[in-house]
């Protein structure tokens, strides 16, 4: 599983049939496995993954995800504490509201 892999590969993640890499679709898979309210960082995907020095590569996975909400992206940042990019609609103001809420549903549990 290398971020140069070509070949399409079909899964479910969350309940959503997706097509991408098997590079994508571990990243997808691993995102989808941080809690509402957690985020993690592209180097420590990538790095889950068995491939620490291909966060670059995570970042551009996370701008193919085909379900940014149900994949949820937004939970990855840079590891700077900076939001990163994101595909969804409205981009990282969306990215920085979904945090937020988040954020906020975490607190009232």
């Amino acid at each position: 599983m290398t971020p140069g892999d070509k070949n399409s590969n079909n899964d479910i993640i969350n309940g959503k049939h997706v097509s991408g890499t098997s590079f994508q679709i571990s990243v997808w898979k691993q995102i989808a496995e941080i809690p509402a309210g957690q985020t993690s960082t592209y180097s420590q995907i990538a790095y889950s993954i068995g491939n620490p020095k291909a966060s670059r590569a995570v970042a551009n996975a996370c701008g193919q995800n085909p379900f940014p909400i149900v994949i949820p992206c937004h939970r990855v940042v840079r590891s700077d504490g900076g939001l990163g990019g994101y595909s969804g609609k409205g981009g990282t103001a969306t990215k920085f509201a979904l945090l937020e809420s988040e954020k906020l549903l975490r607190k009232a549990k």
